[in-house]
């Protein structure tokens, strides 16, 4: 039977920048190919392959067979919990071109967190949230409250099915860039869910971050400001 790797091991495995792009290429939760994680780390398939097989032998990744293809995902949501609360601590990585200074914006802006939101936006809804008495804090979590949750439900958010899920309902996660808590956990992942399937974000291509759209401005205009 394995165990579960102790702090130095989670570290050395963490401390690798090959490693590093792999993970947080999987931090919106998504399952990709090894060949994709490759070329997004610049590396040669059979070294991608190497360092998958060392995050998944350590409990980071976990792979999923599709047909012949094998796919690759952050084995948990506390997986991704580290991996922000490490961006919290760490410096940000120098902007060398346009490119890149445009993507970390975009990132600042909105994005996903594992599987719910983050950034400027993700904290404003957050903030904004709690501001209407639909959350409020308590010690590192969030509670939901009756007229809060009447609320959520009308703006298409599945709270009954977040409760149902088998991991902690309401929490606060905090924000990389904002230095500031944003919603997680199963009431986060829904929240993120509804406003996906609602047009209010779409998805960015080739990273997570999210684009607020004209109909988010329109619908959220009261509550986010």
């Amino acid at each position: 039977m394995g165990h579960a790797p102790g702090v130095n091991e989670v570290a050395a495995l963490l401390g690798d920048s090959t490693r590093a792009v792999i993970l947080d290429a999987l931090m919106d939760g998504s399952a990709r190919p090894a060949g994709e994680l490759a070329r997004r780390a610049g590396v040669a398939p059979s070294t991608a392959s190497e360092h998958l097989t060392r995050l998944v032998d350590g409990r980071l990744l976990v792979m999923e067979p599709r047909g012949r293809e094998r796919r690759y995902r952050l084995a948990s949501a506390e997986v991704a919990d580290v991996l922000e609360a490490l961006s919290c601590l760490g410096s940000e990585a120098p902007v060398t071109s346009l490119r890149a200074a445009g993507r970390t914006e975009a990132l600042r802006a909105a994005r996903t967190c594992y599987d719910h939101l983050a950034g400027r936006f993700g904290v404003a809804v957050t903030e904004a949230l709690v501001a209407r008495d639909v959350l409020r804090s308590r010690d590192g979590s969030f509670e939901l409250t009756g007229d809060g949750e009447l609320f959520l439900v009308r703006l298409g958010v599945d709270v009954a099915g977040a409760r149902a899920r088998k991991r902690v309902f309401a929490r606060q996660c905090l924000d990389w860039s904002e230095r500031r808590a944003h919603l997680a956990g199963a009431l986060g992942a829904a929240l993120a869910a509804a406003a996906l399937d609602q047009g209010w974000v779409c998805r960015r291509p080739n990273d997570r971050g999210l684009r607020v759209t004209p109909k988010s401005a329109a619908e959220l205009r009261g509550l986010v400001g």
